[in-house]
């Protein structure tokens, strides 16, 4: 397995990062520097669980330790699903495997990003936006190479280890980015499909300021297909939502910022200009 995210150093941070919280009461949401993993599970020595992300780079050790203090030492995660493969989603991902061995499960248009094969369009500094967006050149976008452990998530749209969820593909920000909807309660597991923070903004960042928005800006390929994503996952009525950057939302706020977005996508997340936004791909 090969991953050179784990060798960089991304020196950014929020206010949150390693506080995490308590969302509902088998989902518990933890904030590493810009982004966020999930922990799916009852928390208690020795319970099944699911992590959900692999968090930025060099951060294992802070989410081995976490989940150690949730589910006990000797209990590794049954999988890790990944949303996507971008840098702050995979950043620990060869090091988590390494100590617990684990399947990795992703979407099949996910997997050439993940295998080697190809690597994601560089990020664009160009895109309308704040600081992260400027200096997005030097965030990772190679190739990682992942091999045994690579499952591809299952067509029928259930998700392994997760009775009663099920996955939704919600492309735009990667052509294989999925989130992850549990009917019986509406929680709702977004990724990067939209956010709750703008992560373009380094002060937005840093503060964690709420505000339902579209993906990450300087990461997005295809503005048309990420509208229709975000419109699918409004027509949820999702109750709570966990993104993988800013704090969970949940109740009116959620239902009230999601169908503004979704009604005015294209004024509150797309970009003015930028090489994506322009069509080049």
């Amino acid at each position: 397995m090969e991953n050179e995210y784990e060798k960089k150093i991304i020196p950014m941070t929020s206010i949150n990062s390693g506080i995490g919280e308590q969302v509902t009461d088998d989902l518990y949401y933890f904030p590493i520097q810009i982004v966020n993993v999930v922990f799916y599970g009852q928390p208690g020595e020795g319970n099944d669980w699911v992590l959900i992300d692999a968090g930025m780079p060099r951060s294992a050790d802070t989410i081995i330790n976490e989940a150690e203090e949730r589910f006990g030492i000797d209990t590794p995660p049954k999988a890790l699903i990944l949303t996507h493969g971008h840098f702050d989603h995979v950043g620990a991902i060869v090091d988590l495997i390494e100590k617990w061995n684990m399947p990795v499960f992703a979407h099949p248009l996910e997997q050439p990003f993940l295998t080697g094969q190809q690597d994601y369009p560089e990020p664009d500094p160009t895109v309308e936006g704040g600081m992260l967006a400027k200096i997005s050149p030097y965030y990772p976008n190679e190739a990682i190479v992942l091999d045994r452990n690579l499952e591809l998530l299952p067509g029928d749209g259930t998700v392994p280890f997760m009775e009663g969820w099920k996955w939704i593909h919600t492309p735009g920000h990667t052509e294989g980015h999925v989130s992850l909807f549990r009917e019986s309660d509406r929680s709702l597991i977004a990724g990067d499909a939209f956010v709750t923070v703008r992560q373009d903004s380094l002060y937005k960042v840093f503060t964690q300021e709420m505000e339902i928005t579209g993906p990450p800006r300087y990461l997005t390929t295809d503005w048309a297909t990420a509208k229709a994503s975000v419109q699918a996952l409004e027509a949820l009525k999702p109750k709570v939502a966990i993104t993988g950057h800013g704090r969970p939302v949940n109740g009116e706020e959620l239902l009230v910022g999601l169908r503004n977005l979704a009604d005015q996508f294209d004024s509150i997340a797309v970009p003015d200009y930028g090489k994506y936004v322009d069509g080049e791909k």
